[in-house]
């Protein structure tokens, strides 16, 4: 292929390490403010058993914490921990002025109930922006704290198209409560066209094919190729896939990359894409929620 090609497909790449780092920076900036003025932002994470890759998201999460300059809180627990006693945690934190963000790392034993912990937590500190609270508010347009991978999505948007996105076609395929229905959200508030396709959807191809922002979050392997994308589309994958391909494992995105870069305008590789923005907005929400506790004393 012609060097200059290359090279203006590289351009295409949307660099989410560089934006998270952006994203970082800003946080740590304004924490040293609020630390000037004698508040101190600080961050619970609650981990229940041992399952190794929540292990590794824990433990980047903490490192993160540190690096903004908030206090980091750390509670592990064993697999066998009851849900009274996860509850009786959750109610100590929610209670404790100061701590301003909770996160209960996902998945639970399941002998524990994902929806009743996430409901117990206050949702000022629900920092994941999973409680029905914040979940209705950001439904109805309020300042309330919103999912992480969809906030970072719609940054990546804004850094690639600017900040208006208004009238721009966006089809978001996947409907999960964690990606998909809070992008639906969170791109009406920008006032886009939205169209939700899912595993029930007739002609998927033909509606993505009209998309000027396809945000991919299906959990399908390279699910979407060349032909489901317009020319100059810009495609934001939010898939996390492990494969074996040629007697090895890799992780692949929703989009088939390499098919789809030379055709769009713009788009996430996987890894490094929209994963780095995810705990960049934890950050970014636990700093959020301290405004919000601090503005209400």
């Amino acid at each position: 292929m012609n060097l200059s090609l290359l090279q203006q497909d590289d351009d295409k790449i949307i660099d989410g390490k560089a934006t998270a780092q952006q994203v970082l920076d800003e946080v740590k900036y304004e924490v040293t403010e609020m630390k000037q003025r004698g508040i101190a932002p600080c961050l619970a994470v609650v981990l229940v058993g041992e399952d190794p890759a929540s292990q590794v998201y824990v433990r980047n999460k903490v490192e993160k914490t540190e690096f903004v300059g908030m206090r980091s809180l750390e509670f592990r627990f064993e697999t066998d921990l009851s849900q009274e006693q996860l509850l009786a945690k959750i109610d100590e934190l929610n209670a404790d002025a100061s701590v301003h963000g909770i996160l209960v790392q996902l998945p639970l034993p399941k002998h524990i109930d994902e929806t009743d912990v996430l409901q117990r937590i206050d949702p000022k500190k629900d920092v994941d922006g999973f409680h029905s609270e914040n979940v209705g508010g950001l439904s109805q347009g309020r300042d309330v704290l919103t999912p992480c991978t969809p906030t970072g999505c719609i940054r990546l948007l804004k850094d690639t198209l600017g900040n208006d996105l208004a009238g721009l076609h966006a089809v978001v395929v996947g409907r999960s409560n964690i990606v998909g229905k809070p992008m639906v959200a969170l791109l009406l508030k920008e006032n886009c066209t939205v169209t939700v396709v899912h595993s029930k959807t007739k002609n998927i191809q033909q509606v993505c094919q009209q998309a000027d922002i396809i945000v991919a979050a299906v959990g399908r392997p390279k699910m979407i190729t060349a032909s489901y994308v317009k020319a100059d589309a810009v495609v934001i994958d939010v898939g996390i896939n492990r494969i074996l391909e040629n007697g090895k494992n890799r992780l692949v995105g929703d989009v088939d990359f390499d098919d789809v870069l030379p055709k769009v305008r713009a788009i996430t590789p996987v890894p490094g894409g929209v994963g780095p923005m995810t705990i960049a907005y934890l950050m970014k929400n636990t700093l959020h929620a301290a405004k919000l506790q601090y503005a209400e004393l």
